[in-house]
């Protein structure tokens, strides 16, 4: 058994925001938890995206967030869950002027296949593989291999 509190693991910045992560402080091996703290605007990624190898549930606690996918946004407010399936393209942000808190919850641990919505301008395959590395990320097509120091528009 492990045992933490969220005051206890050390916070980090990602995209602004104030993450805890849950998931090395008690041991997880096949999921991975983060506690996020964002204050008005601040954003859970800098941007829409998915992953095809893990899908993610976003518990709020406290405040309200709201979540851009394709097909409209998603409001989901203390007590509330939502989840989104491997291929479901999202981006969520606290909207509201309070402070939104929340668990972001992701199975399998470890996501290797995270694509953004922009289409390769030699294939037009309609999205690319976001590789972190350095200060960013390099994305490349899943289809033909072209590789893009940022995302084309």
């Amino acid at each position: 058994m492990e045992h933490t509190t969220v005051e206890d693991v050390e916070a980090f910045d990602r995209a602004g925001a104030s993450v805890r992560s849950l998931t090395e402080a008690l041991g997880l091996g096949d999921v991975a938890i983060n506690h996020y703290t964002l204050a008005a605007g601040e954003g859970f990624s800098s941007g829409m995206h998915t992953h095809e190898d893990q899908e993610e549930v976003f518990y709020v606690m406290a405040g309200e967030a709201v979540f851009e996918t394709p097909d409209g946004e998603v409001e989901v407010g203390a007590g509330e869950a939502v989840r989104f399936a491997p291929g479901d393209y999202q981006v969520g942000k606290n909207a509201g002027e309070g402070t939104v808190e929340a668990l972001a919850i992701g199975a399998p641990k470890g996501s290797t296949d995270v694509r953004v919505p922009f289409a390769c301008t030699e294939c037009d395959s309609e999205d690319l593989r976001a590789i972190p590395g350095g200060d960013g990320f390099t994305f490349e097509c899943p289809e033909c291999g072209e590789s893009y120091d940022a995302p084309p528009v």
